[in-house]
């Protein structure tokens, strides 16, 4: 129910706003998010039907009331209707909630990112930019989610063209720190410095990473640490099996 019902109609919020709400941390949003995008691309289809018949039907009658001293027959009546339906600007509406629901599907289903509906966005934006207008930057976080799901997108391809192999992991000492740098095929989203990553009952802080070249072009350095330090936020690395 939280899945396919509340979940996608959640979805539509802006990211903002949904962390705000209470037991939604463990709704799995990427389902959800799929969900939301399939459910506006069919209820905008929907719309979109019950709306082209109305407008045609009003559209017809009005041109035939318009020109019946004219004589004008029967296809360029349809196609005057037709064209009216078109230049209407709730057809462009419900096009653009069409687009919308695909890309919000894709982003969800292929990249993991659930976006909002776009109006809620830009309200949420202004809403912030009214209460804190020094730290409000519209533009730079539309440029910056543009730029991560595209990338999100060439990653996704980048994996699908790779062969499935196991992680390659190289251990090295430099200025007397032990460091292991791990070569994988796919990124590891939760690793995200500085994370504790745990390899061998060896824990390691996550220094950096970087997409490289290669069967395994993500990249992750870590840094080995004196001691143990156990708690609920420590990646417990496996290295996976082809």
């Amino acid at each position: 129910m939280w899945h396919f019902l509340i979940g996608p109609v959640l979805a539509f919020l802006p990211v903002r706003w949904r962390e705000r709400l209470p037991y939604t941390k463990d709704l799995g949003w990427t389902r959800a998010g799929t969900a939301s995008g399939i459910y506006e691309m069919t209820g905008t289809v929907v719309a979109l039907g019950y709306w082209y018949m109305f407008q045609m039907t009003r559209g017809i009658g009005e041109i035939l009331e318009s020109t019946s001293q004219t004589g004008a027959d029967e296809y360029q009546v349809r196609g005057a209707a037709l064209f009216l339906f078109y230049m209407h600007p709730l057809t462009w509406i419900l096009f653009y909630f069409f687009f919308e629901g695909a890309v919000r599907m894709c982003a969800a289903a292929f990249t993991e990112n659930v976006l909002g509906s776009f109006p809620l966005y830009v309200t949420e934006r202004l809403v912030f930019w009214v209460r804190k207008p020094e730290e409000a930057r519209v533009f730079d976080t539309i440029r910056e989610n543009a730029t991560s799901f595209a990338q999100s997108i060439r990653e996704r391809v980048m994996e699908a063209r790779l062969e499935d192999v196991e992680d390659e992991l190289d251990y090295s000492t430099r200025g007397g720190e032990d460091l292991l740098e791990i070569r994988a095929r796919r990124r590891k989203k939760e690793w995200i410095e500085p994370k504790i990553v745990r390899v061998e009952d060896v824990y390691y802080r996550l220094e950096g990473s970087w997409v490289g070249g290669g069967a395994r072009p993500f990249c992750y350095r870590l840094k080995r640490l004196p001691a143990g330090v156990p708690g609920r936020t420590i990646i417990v690395y496996k290295v996976e099996k082809v």
